[in-house]
């Protein structure tokens, strides 16, 4: 069925990342790595924004908030729509063969792993931009 292919390049293999990315559906794993760019491009600015204008920085946090919020939905989004269509395919299949039902579980649980990951890299950023801004000009 899927094969997975370990090579020993540095941190991660690039093979592994594309098949991982593949397998957890493009379309959701997509948007949640629109979700981490976007909140990395906010913290960056607010970084940058710090010293000229608090008040930007500030709303760059708040948009750094938003989009890791959102990546976190997208991917318990689909790893519920992942689950709904595998067991669909085991109710059409009638007696389910234990690996079948591994491998759906194991997709539709990728888009959530790849969500939380998208949370706490922001929310890494996110604890660093707030350390740096006046506590009078943080809000959510």
């Amino acid at each position: 069925m899927y094969t997975l292919k370990m090579t020993c390049k540095g941190v991660f293999a690039q093979p592994i990342a594309t098949n991982l990315f593949m397998e957890g559906g493009p379309v959701f794993m997509t948007l949640i790595l629109l979700c981490l760019l976007a909140s990395l491009f906010f913290i960056i600015n607010g970084f940058i924004k710090i010293k000229s204008s608090v008040s930007s920085a500030t709303k760059m946090l708040s948009l750094a908030i938003d989009a890791s919020l959102l990546g976190l939905v997208i991917g318990f989004l689909g790893s519920v729509l992942g689950l709904i269509s595998a067991f669909d395919t085991i109710e059409s299949m009638g007696n389910p063969n234990p690996e079948v039902f591994s491998a759906g579980l194991k997709i539709s649980l990728l888009t959530a792993t790849f969500g939380l990951f998208t949370f706490i890299v922001a929310r890494i950023g996110i604890m660093a931009l707030r350390l740096l801004l006046p506590s009078k000009d943080i809000s959510e």
